[in-house]
């Protein structure tokens, strides 16, 4: 059948009429990004009513914007990275070699991950960077394509894309501050994917501008009727008629107009009663009338690019009709003459509304038979395996020896693409093929390791289920570390430990072959698992195995060794040896180390522990920075919650207050799915000693409420420190013995642990002025001596340094003395400038009782520097007494300088002199915007500035060497 006009209801060769609001706002918005600020545009309404058009349109007629497109489609949502291929891949293909290796520089591997095909040959990277990896240098061919030209990146169907390019859309457009790149989407109205937080977050009203696209007014429809009739004026009565027949939606609008002019009608008054109502149901009535007058033939090749989807191969189209390619070809120019295929390219549907009636006239049945089919085809004529994947998602339990290793292998790749949750969405549906107990078993444990990327309690569920069918003592092995990675996720769960070491000492347990290296490994493998249960739970664990050899029969060579010397150093730390022993240990454990995975767990974290407590900051600092940017835009919310926490102990352990407590506060906020932390009472005991030196007591008390549970039957590692800090706390409410039995049972537990270091619980040294303000002297006395041993043989300066200040307070007349004195030297080389401020104080007031006020003020003057600078009020305030009692002025506030900063407003302060914004500092150092809020406000308290006008000035003025100094001084 055919039509005597081209121009059809379902095509595009219709003029953009009535849109001129809807233009303007979108000029509007691309001003705001030619000015350098990245934008989204949202345009929103219902199937048909112009989206795509209007978007089309506008870049047409603004020339400023390179334009990048991708068209979302249903059958696409599984499959990784699918928008951002259609976006950059014709980009790529189109730029000279040259030109593509300055695009890629330093990012092909990750990026051509995403973007090729052809990479898919390349050896799998280790899995938990891969998603970050490429988020950032997706980031960066962005920022440098927008460098020469302004970049649109148009995303048709939003509702459809597919959740890791969802995902890189948000990590882009959260970091993105300064490149002009829109990022324009059209999306039906009343989907469901506006539950989708990453959805959410993408169109919030701070990153985008939502154009709803309305129905055309009488005036717009009239101008599609000028466009129909050509030069005969419409009637305004039969324009009216039209309108609402319509309601002006312009798909109904084109197919009532269309029918009309097919049936004689003319645009006067009196044809205006023979205007019939158009709706999408009898447009749809409309395409299905027109493929039942067709041949057979051409049903079939409406119904396979209904399920194959657009531009797909002749050869493709034909293996799934069972036919010819000359037949589908033929089949293909009828269609044309229908007006349901677009006249131009390889065969596709004219508007989604086509393809949606056609498979609206199919029965479910039907519908799972014809995406079986699709998969079969697809797979046998070598089409990519998550074109498979996605027709067998939606066909439903589809038979045959294909569609496992398909599945399979089509989650390899969304892991290699960094898309985890694609591969657990695969790895399901191979779960309800007919699988053996050891298949299923191998199935699992890939379906665990892909969900430990971002949810720890599916990936200890699969793992469990794993175990109990893997016979292969390696797969054993490799399940039981992803396991122990996820329960510590998790652990803020209170998920019992005793059964994952129960397998854990089954498998040690077992016989091996022979004196292997991988049997070797296998039992440091183990022997690390076990060490790491005895260290997070220890009453569930007996006594570890015996790992094969001594410190010095490890190399730094494989994995287990490297973990085995990693744990080493840890536990030779607790128990007091000497700090170059510990230091010679986990140096061997960490050069150059690996990223981050799970064969290597618990590796990093027992390198980040060890260097934590032997104050090696800097380099801890930058082994969390290195994790937070591998897992970054991972949706890993429990990991980088770890992460933050690790931050903010680092921050308490240089003394910086302010930047402890923005840390501890990102942390928290992010909430597991079970509203608990990983970590919550190690973040919680560092908020409370925050908390205490800014002299908050009832801010602690609130804090600590919620942990301070008697009777506690299960005592971790952690327990040991929040009783120190609690102990804190109630000395500051004037507890003392309440403080000095909790400061007992601390040690006591410490004890029990084998903890036996000052530099991990100096509870000792925290006792002692709680005795001395009891006068209770001998026992401070023994307490300082005990501590002062203890911290000369691990040679730690810290805890040195704290054991000296706790012994100079003990100890009476010029012994005394000449200890606080050793602190103060002891603890200045350190990152320890809290501590130092502390000894400081004690030793100023000392030299105060020995009316030495000269030497009095300049150590309390420095104490007070670092107090301030630190942020901890109640010891600058003791200080500032001490201070004016020795004769000194003190200081105003904002006049510190530079020596007033913490580190972290230091560097803060430092890159916003030097122009870079809150976002691209954020994004250097690796913290959130309220961080570097947080520090930006303390700069300008502490500089006496009111803003960003005035910091390059205040801080090149603040860095100066003062010329004199107090005279009283002198």
């Amino acid at each position: 059948m055919t039509f005597a006009h081209s121009r059809d209801a379902c095509g595009d060769d219709w003029p953009l009429v009535g849109r001129e609001r809807e233009l303007a706002a979108m000029d509007a918005v691309a001003a705001d990004v030619l000015s350098g600020r990245p934008r989204v545009v949202q345009l929103e309404g219902s199937a048909g009513i112009g989206k795509s058009a209007l978007l089309s349109t506008w870049w047409d007629r603004n020339g400023q914007f390179r334009v990048l497109r991708a068209r979302c489609h249903p059958l696409e949502r599984a499959f990784a990275f699918g928008a951002v291929r259609q976006l950059f891949k014709p980009l790529l293909a189109a730029v000279s070699e040259s030109d593509r290796a300055r695009l890629l520089e330093g990012s092909a591997a990750a990026t051509l991950r995403a973007l090729d095909d052809a990479a898919a040959t390349d050896p799998l990277p280790e899995s938990a960077n891969v998603t970050a990896s490429t988020l950032r240098e997706l980031d960066a061919l962005v920022s440098r394509l927008a460098r020469r030209q302004p970049l649109l990146l148009a995303v048709d169907a939003l509702q459809w894309i597919d959740q890791p390019s969802l995902r890189w859309l948000v990590h882009f457009i959260g970091r993105a501050d300064s490149h002009p790149v829109l990022i324009a989407v059209t999306t039906r109205s009343a989907e469901g994917r506006r539950l989708d937080p990453l959805f959410a977050e993408l169109v919030r009203p701070a990153n985008c501008q939502t154009i709803v696209v309305e129905p055309l007014d009488v005036d717009g429809v009239g101008q599609l009727v000028r466009t129909l009739w050509g030069a005969e004026e419409p009637d305004a009565a039969f324009c009216a008629a039209c309108h609402a027949a319509t309601g002006g939606h312009p798909l109904f609008v084109r197919a009532l107009l269309h029918q009309a002019q097919r049936s004689g009608v003319k645009p006067t008054t009196e044809f205006r009663d023979r205007i019939p109502t158009v709706t999408l149901s009898t447009l749809g009535g409309e395409i299905s009338h027109r493929l039942c007058q067709a041949s057979d033939e051409v049903v079939a090749l409406a119904r396979a690019l209904a399920f194959l989807g657009d531009r797909k191969p002749p050869e493709l189209l034909a293996a799934y009709c069972g036919t010819g390619r000359a037949v589908v070809q033929s089949a293909a120019e009828e269609l044309r003459s229908l007006g349901l295929l677009r006249a131009d390219g390889d065969p596709r549907f004219t508007h989604p509304v086509v393809r949606d009636t056609v498979l609206a006239t199919l029965s479910p049945e039907e519908l799972g038979v014809g995406h079986a089919r699709a998969a079969q085809v697809s797979c046998l004529s070598g089409r990519p395996d998550e074109e498979v994947a996605a027709h067998l998602l939606a066909a439903g339990p589809v038979r045959g020896s294909w569609v496992l290793p398909a599945l399979r292998r089509a989650a390899t790749e969304a892991l290699r693409r960094g898309a985890p949750e694609t591969a657990v969405t695969y790895l399901r549906s191979a779960l309800h093929q007919p699988l053996d107990e050891p298949e299923r078993a191998r199935v699992l444990l890939e379906l665990g390791t892909a969900a430990s990327h971002y949810d720890a309690a599916l990936a200890i569920s699969c793992v469990t289920g794993a175990l109990e069918g893997l016979t292969d003592e390696a797969a054993r092995s490799d399940a039981l570390g992803v396991l122990a990675y996820s329960l510590l996720l998790s652990r803020g769960s209170r998920t019992d430990l005793s059964s994952v070491d129960r397998k854990i000492a089954a498998l040690s347990e077992r016989p091996t072959s022979g004196p292997g290296a991988a049997d070797r490994e296998l039992a440091l493998r183990m022997s690390a698992l076990r060490s790491w249960m005895e260290f997070e739970r220890p009453s569930v664990t007996g006594p570890a195995p015996a790992s094969p050899g001594g410190d010095d029969d490890l190399a730094d060579r494989t994995a287990g060794e490297r973990q085995l010397l990693a744990i080493r150093a840890f536990h030779a730390l607790r128990a007091a040896l000497p700090a170059p022993h510990v230091t010679a240990l986990v140096e061997r454990a960490s050069v150059n180390l690996p990223a981050f995975s799970h064969d290597l767990f618990p590796l990093h974290y027992f390198v980040a522990q060890t260097l934590l407590y032997l104050d090696e900051l800097d380099t801890a600092d930058r082994l969390n920075r290195h994790l937070t940017r591998e897992i970054a835009g991972r949706g890993m919310e429990l990991l980088v919650s770890s992460l933050t926490v690790y931050r903010a102990v680092l921050a308490l352990r240089r003394g910086n207050i302010a930047e402890t407590l923005a840390a501890a506060q990102d942390a928290a906020d992010h909430a597991s799915p079970t509203g608990r932390l990983p970590y919550a009472l190690t973040l919680d005991t560092i908020r409370i000693d925050a908390l205490l030196a800014q002299g908050r007591v009832e801010a602690a008390e609130r804090v600590a409420v919620t942990h301070a549970v008697a009777g506690q039957t299960e005592v971790a590692w952690e327990r040991p420190r929040f009783l120190m800090s609690l102990a804190a706390l109630r000395i500051a409410q004037g507890e003392l013995r309440s403080g000095l039995s909790l400061l007992r049972e601390c040690g006591h537990h410490s004890e029990a642990l084998g903890t036996v270091s000052p530099a991990l619980s100096p509870w000792r040294s925290r006792a002692v002025p709680v005795h001395l303000a009891l006068g209770e002297a001998e026992a401070a006395r023994a307490l300082a001596e005990q501590e002062l041993d203890l911290a000369r043989r691990c040679r730690l300066p810290r805890a040195l340094g704290v054991a000296l200040r706790a012994a100079g307070a003990a100890a009476a007349g010029s012994r005394g003395l000449d200890m606080l004195a050793e602190a103060v030297t002891v603890l200045r080389p350190t990152p320890a400038r809290l501590e130092l401020a502390r000894a400081c104080h004690d030793f100023g007031v000392a030299l105060l009782h020995r009316d030495d006020k000269r030497g009095a003020r300049r150590t309390l003057r420095e104490g007070l520097d670092l107090a301030v600078g630190c942020g901890a009020t109640v010891l600058a305030t003791r200080l500032e007494e001490g201070l004016h009692l020795a004769g000194g002025r003190v200081a105003r506030s904002g006049s510190q300088g530079i020596r007033g900063l913490t580190a972290g407003e230091e560097r803060v302060g430092t890159l916003a002199a030097q122009g870079y914004s809150n976002k691209q500092i954020a994004e250097l150092l690796v913290v959130s915007l309220r961080t570097v809020e947080t520090h930006l406000t303390g700069v300008y308290r502490k500089l006496g500035i009111t803003g960003r006008p005035h910091l390059a000035a205040a801080m090149a003025e603040a860095g100066r060497p003062r010329g004199g100094s107090d005279p009283a001084d002198s």
